[in-house]
């Protein structure tokens, strides 16, 4: 039965290496290889994911399965875009879950624990970054009540892509 839990430091490379895999799967296909390099070398690795697990505007939640992390989300409150007004307002900025776990009710215990640790911290409101081409997800968060209220662009390597901003209160 997988658990949720924070990451600690010690997690930063199977994070690391997680998020690579996670992020490749997702949109590697759909993408060139010089993008996709450039976007993972540049995002992925342990001191990386090292610092953001220090870092006190970030919150990393992970899901393992024994001793393998199977999935992640990652809290931060440090930005947000001019369509999201709600002033205590905090993003997901990513939430990944390893190809073989998806269909098994992961993302949805990890966006549980996200909206828990959010509501904890005060926040009101919850947005996130989806790519346009990515419908799978579009759904799933459709789904959990976030709606369409901007977008952004989210460069991945040289290629400067859509994002649908989407938000919901909590």
């Amino acid at each position: 039965m997988p658990i949720v839990r924070k990451a600690q430091r010690s997690d930063a490379k199977a994070l690391a290496e997680i998020a690579e895999v996670t992020f490749r799967e997702a949109f590697g296909a759909a993408n060139t290889a010089d993008n996709m390099e450039l976007h993972c070398s540049s995002s992925y690795g342990e001191a990386i994911q090292a610092g953001e697990i220090d870092d006190p505007s970030l919150v990393t939640l992970i899901s393992e399965e024994g001793q393998h992390l199977i999935g992640f989300a990652q809290l931060r409150w440090s930005k947000k875009p001019s369509c999201v007004t709600e002033e205590s307002a905090a993003e997901i900025q990513r939430i990944y879950v390893a190809q073989a776990w998806h269909g098994q009710g992961v993302a949805q215990d990890l966006m549980d624990a996200a909206i828990a640790e959010l509501r904890k911290r005060g926040s009101k409101v919850v947005w996130l970054g989806v790519w346009e081409h990515n419908p799978r997800a579009i759904t799933f968060y459709k789904k959990l009540g976030f709606s369409e209220v901007g977008d952004h662009v989210f460069p991945l390597g040289r290629d400067p892509q859509r994002d649908i901003l989407m938000a919901r209160a909590l």
